[in-house]
């Protein structure tokens, strides 16, 4: 999930469970596979790739289930041919959502959205009316205990843009372009990084100002990200810290 981090990184804190890491990984190797099957096997020559690659070993994927899923991409194994597909929609309260799909059933996939947009008690859009309310952006996200000044420091001199204190850890943002750049520098200067990517980043955030709105437009992205076809959810909500305070400690 991203464009709303402080709910992310949380979930990252506490950790997931055995069943959801195992969906993790299955959507990981997928992200790898089509990055491989556009641009090629050589790390050097596919920037996406690379990031995939990243991604996959930040979340502790193993080596040679990484290595697999490039030989299927290349042919060298046997493989599904994923197509991908962005959704838009909105959530409840006027949120603005975007959904990342690979998949190997159009058919399928849209109607399973579709559901869970209507259940959740939102709705799809027309392609276009969502997505202009987003840039992609590069994300680094570094621990905690890093010195705040140092680091921006670090990260600005690399090319990030910003520095953000998401409480349980920093979120560095760069250009996408920029990502492997900013993340090689903090590794070299010793800070230590959970995770790099790419995302796309909302301007402007619906603010859910009381517990039960907040729910609302959870529960709805948390059914999407249970799908075993959607690789990422975007969304333009912010969640007062109060608001979610109580929703933690629930």
């Amino acid at each position: 999930m991203s464009g709303h981090s402080k709910w992310a990184t949380i979930k990252h804190k506490k950790g997931a469970a055995d069943a959801k890491r195992g969906k993790l990984f299955a959507k990981l190797i997928r992200q790898v596979e089509v990055a491989a099957r556009q641009g090629g096997a050589d790390l050097d020559a596919n920037p996406t790739l690379r990031t995939m690659y990243q991604k996959a070993r930040d979340a502790s994927v193993p080596l040679d289930t990484i290595e697999r899923a490039v030989k299927r991409a290349t042919g060298d194994l046997d493989g599904v041919v994923y197509e991908q597909i962005t959704y838009e929609g909105y959530a409840p309260h006027g949120v603005a959502v975007l959904i990342d799909v690979l998949t190997d059933n159009r058919n399928r996939s849209g109607s399973e959205v579709r559901t869970i947009f209507s259940r959740a008690g939102g709705s799809l859009a027309e392609p276009g009316s969502v997505a202009w309310q987003f840039d992609r952006k590069g994300q680094v996200i570094v621990d905690r205990e890093a010195d705040e000044d140092e680091l921006m420091l670090t990260a600005l001199d690399a090319g990030a843009e910003d520095l953000t204190d998401d409480e349980v850890a920093w979120r560095v943002t760069c250009e996408p372009g920029d990502v492997e750049d900013v993340r090689k520098a903090l590794e070299e200067a010793d800070f230590t990084v959970r995770s790099s990517d790419t995302l796309m980043v909302a301007a402007n955030l619906v603010p859910l100002e009381d517990a039960s709105a907040a729910r609302s437009v959870l529960a709805l992205i948390d059914s999407l990200e249970d799908s075993d076809d959607v690789q990422d959810v975007h969304a333009n909500f912010d969640i007062p810290d109060d608001v979610f305070a109580s929703l933690d400690a629930g």
